[in-house]
């Protein structure tokens, strides 16, 4: 008796995966492609084994699956294509198929799902995870650790500061409206005074602040894992908490935060019952540079954080924070609020969009990889100049911040809200 094929599982929409017709303009922009030269490793390469994976043509394993870890998500590839692709999209869905049917080695299993899963989006139990390498660093043992662990505990703050901030923080003077905030968890748990920072800069500019409690981790950990129901849980529970709160904005601080945020329509386009709230809570999400006005801070200029040996004529960069400049397409908007601060000291960084390597947790599950990045970062900033680095991302902060200090350079990098306000508090 004659039995039907079995179809292969649907995971991909198969109309956004064939908008790519391969013209390898992306080639140029993807970092694994710029550092390893094989196809396999850019953009429409690894589309190609999308496509493949979803016609049963390849199985989720070996050489696919590494070729699809080593992708860090940066999509830049986004950015340059004529066709519009939406890669971000592609990558998060076969990812959530991959880990639905590959077996990983112990070693990965317990550092994506007890680590990354179950502490990084709990700002508690993150701090927990962290005490162990600030014990280290205290100790100053660091030389006896295998190269691997070494370099996960340089990544960590040298002085990490967790705090919660108050439910409501009025406006100076005159209130323009009220904004909502997300407190973020590696914000909250890590740079607290950088949250601290950034209320500040809302009330100074006239706007009342909500951070609203019951908030979760914006689902972006969970999303560029493979995680996608986990992060649709936690979309669902964001939107009910904000909607109790009625801002008439959604501001976050951390870029890979507000890419995933914006997305939540098509995160959850596929549930009737919370499609609608998702598009509307994603319509109100805004980045910090987005709302800040440049005007505000021109009285600042010449104030900019001096660097560490106090020369106030420092020059000063910005880096691009993947998930800002590509994701969100915004790169005039923290260019024009740095510039009014730093005035003609303000240099370009060369390949200022080219991903450092941190990339939410790629760091930690491809060190190899995202030690090429980050030298290629540091090498890039020292050939610009600068001694003061800008930027909008937690993770883009500590991966810099742990290759200058490997390179023994004493080169600033600051978030771009620790830059306004102390620029603004100084021309005060």
């Amino acid at each position: 008796m004659k039995t039907e094929a079995k179809l292969p599982e649907q995971f991909l929409d198969e109309t956004k995966s064939l908008a790519c017709i391969h013209c390898g303009l992306c080639l140029g922009a993807c970092p694994t492609y710029l550092e390893t030269g094989d196809e396999n490793n850019s953009p429409r390469g690894r589309i190609y084994l999308m496509r493949a994976l979803q016609q049963g043509r390849l199985e989720a394993q070996g050489a696919v699956v590494r070729h699809i870890d080593l992708c860090l998500g940066c999509r830049a590839c986004e950015a340059v294509c004529p066709s519009g692709v939406q890669y971000g999209q592609l990558l998060e869905h076969t990812r959530d198929h991959i880990e639905k049917k590959f077996h990983r080695s112990a070693f990965q299993t317990f550092l994506r799902r007890l680590v990354i899963e179950k502490a990084f989006p709990f700002p508690g139990r993150m701090k927990l995870a962290m005490l162990p390498a600030r014990v280290v660093r205290a100790l100053h043992v660091e030389r006896f650790l295998p190269k691997y662990l070494r370099d996960a505990v340089a990544l960590a703050p040298e002085q990490p500061n967790g705090s919660q901030l108050p439910e409501f923080s009025p406006a100076h003077g005159a209130s323009r409206g009220r904004v909502a905030m997300i407190s973020g968890c590696v914000m909250s748990a890590l740079f607290g005074k950088t949250n601290a920072a950034t209320v500040r800069l809302l009330n100074c500019g006239g706007w009342d602040v909500v951070v609203p409690r019951g908030q979760v981790c914006c689902g972006a950990l969970y999303a560029h894992s493979g995680r996608l129901e986990l992060a649709r849980e936690n979309a669902r529970r964001n939107i009910e908490t904000f909607e109790r709160y009625g801002a008439e904005a959604i501001l976050t601080n951390a870029a890979g935060c507000g890419s995933t945020l914006k997305e939540y329509g098509g995160l959850l386009a596929g549930d009737q019952s919370w499609s609608q709230r998702a598009a509307q809570f994603a319509a109100k999400v805004k980045d910090l540079s987005e709302w800040l006005v440049p005007q505000d801070f021109k009285a600042a200029n010449g104030h900019a954080g001096a660097d560490r040996g106090g020369n106030g004529a420092s020059k000063i960069t910005y880096h691009d924070a993947c998930h800002l400049a590509h994701a969100q397409r915004i790169t005039k908007a923290p260019r024009d609020l740095v510039k009014a601060v730093a005035g003609d000291r303000f240099v370009e960084l060369p390949e200022g969009d080219l991903c450092c390597g941190s990339a939410g947790t790629y760091n930690l599950t491809e060190p190899e990889m995202a030690e090429r990045l980050q030298k290629r970062k540091i090498e890039n900033i020292l050939r610009s100049g600068a001694r003061i680095v800008v930027t909008s991302n937690p993770g883009c902060l500590l991966q810099i911040q742990a290759g200058l200090r490997q390179a023994g350079q004493p080169i600033e990098v600051v978030h771009i809200a620790d830059f306004l306000d102390e620029a603004r508090a100084n021309a005060s």
